[in-house]
């Protein structure tokens, strides 16, 4: 008896609360919380999507590289829309009638996918056809418009740096559930790098609707609207005027140009010529295909996809790795007599003194000592064979960066390639080939490929005596700073102290007296203390690349640069100024009167003619390297 009360007890008990907890839980959904009212209200409802504005992006000194300007999508319900005059409609938003059609017929075959939801018939509406659009809005009811920015550019230069917004498509989404149909992404550049910064987040405002499907007011006057989120602000590394001068100085020109800042790896300017007009980022889909038919290839970008062989400054790296090894001094002299003989190979070289010692040979880009100083490395008996020289030659190569891919924020780097005895046992057979059979690697030639990007870093790495910090082209975004991996630094397995020898080469090569036979005299410029190396790389699809690095000044640098130049023969007659007209712009401001020649003429000249358009590297089967 006394078991069943308490059984009674218990069961008042788990009864008054369970009908507590109702109460309250009924109490909040009616009173409290209305969203499940404004759920089960829905047809009765209007969600209208606001979208953020998408982040600045600016350069390093605060300038607007990437702006806002203010557009209009024009939205439909599918669902509700009655008979309108298509003609009309299609004139004032300057749109084809096809593509009105189009819509329609797209509209019916997913209607039942599409539903009730509110689609976009019209994107990036200009305000003068919006403004017409409000005027004759009451002919066209089941239309409204959304405002949100589209892409603008106060700065004509680095469509490929910067990149380009365009509308998702099917397969975008189905990789991205997290965006909807109309929303917009970020594609190549930093506007697909740094897309999860510069997106922002939806949000959306609610509105009744009455019985004939028009918009009646604000649903309790916008108490559960979402504001959207506009997205961060990046801050890249460029400067907006040294990269706006530079593809002015690229202009009918194939090659490309990178800038870095050698204390801190940041990239002042990225350039690759023939581009993309920034003209045609806003409506990239409308010029797509001209684009990309465009025998030039704009929407590649040569300055971190182009892998190509280095040529001649890839001396300095030859130069300091046997240095390093010991197989050479910096007072070491080899002879040279119009290139190098040896069991019937010949590599050419143009006239100069001999013999000549390292700083010497830079200075003049000397093939026939770098032939000796490489056959000798390679020859050494510390190693043992040929393969294990080469082995160790290509670490030491890897340590400046080469063949791999350097790890920098901007998309689709690529790797470039540094051969190893593998690559020749392949080639040859195992034990079949010797120093001789791969004696072009000791001009940059052979089997050596790296883009304009590793040959920039290269010149910090050089101008840093021994050391670099990762390439990279964003400072930060919002609060946020540069990611930790791009303040670490990189060292080569080269002795700081080696790299004197052959910075004193470079200095010599843009600033020897006139009975040297230099090859970057073109360079000087009085007060900068430029030090450079040319480079001519064979090509066997047309005329020889030309090729220049340098950094400047010589002590403290603050910019190293890297030009290459498809098809425009030696690197001292069209890279080697281009290059030096830059860092003149970039450290003294402006170019001096006696060098506004130069200027003029490197700005009048194409060479467009010269290029046979392909970006595609194939190894060259000759050297005749300066």
């Amino acid at each position: 008896m006394e078991t069943d009360r308490h059984r009674y007890q218990y069961l008042v008990i788990g009864l008054a609360v369970a009908f507590a907890v109702l109460t309250a839980q009924l109490f909040r959904l009616q009173l409290l919380d209305n969203s499940f009212k404004i759920s089960a209200d829905n047809n009765a409802l209007l969600y209208q999507t606001r979208h953020p504005a998408r982040g600045l992006i600016l350069d390093r000194n605060g300038k607007v590289l990437v702006g806002n300007k203010n557009t209009y999508d024009i939205m439909v319900t599918p669902r509700y829309v009655k008979d309108f005059d298509t003609i009309a409609l299609c004139r004032i938003l300057d749109i084809d009638p096809e593509y009105a059609r189009a819509k329609f017929k797209e509209y019916r075959e997913y209607r039942t996918r599409i539903g009730y939801r509110t689609v976009t018939f019209a994107s990036q509406v200009s305000q003068e056809q919006y403004s017409r659009f409000i005027e004759m809005a009451h002919e066209f009811p089941d239309f409204v418009g959304v405002p949100r920015t589209t892409r603008m550019y106060p700065y004509n230069a680095g469509g490929n740096l910067l990149g380009y917004v365009t509308e998702v498509d099917r397969d975008f989404l189905e990789r991205h559930p997290d965006y909807s149909v109309g929303d917009y992404t970020g594609r190549t550049g930093l506007e697909e790098s740094c897309e999860a910064m510069l997106r922002g987040e939806k949000g959306y405002s609610i509105y009744l609707r009455d019985a004939s499907n028009r918009i009646h007011s604000s649903y309790r006057d916008g108490a559960f609207d979402k504001p959207a989120v506009p997205g961060k602000d990046v801050v890249s590394t460029i400067d907006a005027e040294l990269q706006n001068y530079g593809e002015t100085l690229m202009h009918n020109k194939v090659g490309s140009v990178i800038a870095i800042e050698p204390s801190t790896g940041e990239i002042l300017s990225m350039i690759s010529s023939p581009g993309i007009d920034v003209a045609v980022l806003g409506q990239i889909n409308k010029y797509y295909s001209q684009i990309a038919s465009d025998p030039f290839t704009p929407m590649f970008n040569r300055a971190v996809m182009s892998p190509q062989p280095p040529g001649s400054v890839f001396k300095l790296v030859n130069a300091l790795i046997g240095l390093q090894e010991g197989t050479v001094s910096a007072a070491t002299e080899f002879p040279c007599h119009n290139g190098f003989s040896a069991r019937g190979i010949h590599v050419g070289c143009h006239a100069h003194k001999s013999p000549v010692n390292m700083t010497e040979a830079i200075a003049t880009s000397c093939n026939s000592y770098f032939c000796y100083l490489f056959r000798d490395l390679l020859e050494s008996p510390a190693y043992g064979s040929e393969a294990k020289a080469l082995d160790r030659w290509a670490e030491y190569a890897r340590s400046f960066g080469f063949g791999i891919r350097l790890g920098s924020d901007f998309p689709s780097e690529m790797a470039g390639f540094v051969p190893t005895s593998e690559t020749y046992d392949r080639a040859y057979g195992k034990g079949r080939w010797k120093a001789l059979s791969v004696i072009s690697l000791s001009i940059g030639q052979g089997e050596l490929g790296c883009t304009p990007l590793h040959l920039a870093n290269l010149a910090a790495t050089i101008a840093n005596r021994g050391w670099y910090r990762i390439p990279h082209i964003v400072r930060g975004h919002g609060s946020d700073s540069t990611d930790a991996k791009y303040r670490e630094k990189h060292l080569t397995m080269v002795d700081t102290a080696q790299f004197e020898k052959i910075i004193e080469g470079m200095y010599q090569a843009v600033n020897a007296p006139e009975e040297v036979s230099a090859t970057a005299r073109i360079a000087a410029v009085k007060g900068l203390d430029i030090c450079g190396k040319t480079g001519t790389a064979q090509n066997p699809h047309g005329d020889e690349h030309a090729v220049f690095v340098c950094f400047a000044p010589r002590e403290n640098p603050k910019i190293a640069i890297a030009v290459y130049l498809e098809n425009a023969g030696y690197g001292g007659t069209w890279a080697a100024p281009i290059a030096s007209l830059m860092v003149e712009k970039y450290l003294a401001g402006k170019i001096s009167p006696e060098r506004k020649w130069l200027e003029q003429r490197m700005l009048e000249t194409s060479l467009l003619h010269k290029v046979p358009a392909s970006p595609d590297y194939v190894p060259p089967k000759k050297d005749n390297n300066r």
